[in-house]
């Protein structure tokens, strides 16, 4: 399932990329391209800046015993990313319920000016003492709401696959 053609202007109604790093020439596959496992990280590493915005820092998680968790993704590779190029991420936050975020990250490379992935993703809160989800934190969960909103405004549907949701 192709989605929809997203322009860059309308990506970047989003604000400010929460991520932005340089790709090492080690995450080049033998294609010389980037390998499909690196999209998880760049994900995953814009996924912690993500929870820092929202109150879900190390050390939060530390004091409590929790974390998050991703229950489910879905990628989809629209483009190409070589070694050396610079990529930046930028999210739209969907919806939250008690225990689960839905959100989407695009991933935009600043070399040539293309969209190169777009990430959707059911992340979870979990209490780490059973192992289980459990309710966001207060505070947190207010920092996601307000960022629902604020992407609310933006002019364009949410690009989902249709098999997720919270």
């Amino acid at each position: 399932m192709k989605p929809p053609a997203l322009s860059l202007e309308q990506v970047r109604e989003l604000g400010e990329p929460i991520y932005r790093t340089e790709v090492p020439s080690a995450w080049a596959d033998n294609n010389g391209h980037v390998n499909v496992r690196w999209y998880a990280v760049l994900y995953d590493d814009a996924g912690d800046v993500l929870h820092d915005l929202h109150a879900l820092t190390v050390e939060s998680h530390r004091a409590r015993n929790s974390g998050t968790m991703d229950l489910e993704h879905h990628t989809h590779f629209l483009s190409e990313v070589m070694p050396g190029e610079t990529v930046a991420v930028y999210v739209r936050a969907l919806r939250v319920n008690d225990k689960r975020f839905h959100y989407l990250m695009f991933l935009v490379n600043e070399q040539n000016n293309r969209l190169a992935s777009i990430f959707e993703c059911i992340n979870a809160f979990v209490d780490l003492n059973v192992r289980k989800t459990a309710a966001w934190p207060e505070n947190s969960r207010r920092l996601i709401e307000e960022m629902i909103d604020a992407h609310s405004n933006v002019t364009w549907p949410a690009p989902v696959t249709g098999v997720m949701s919270v």
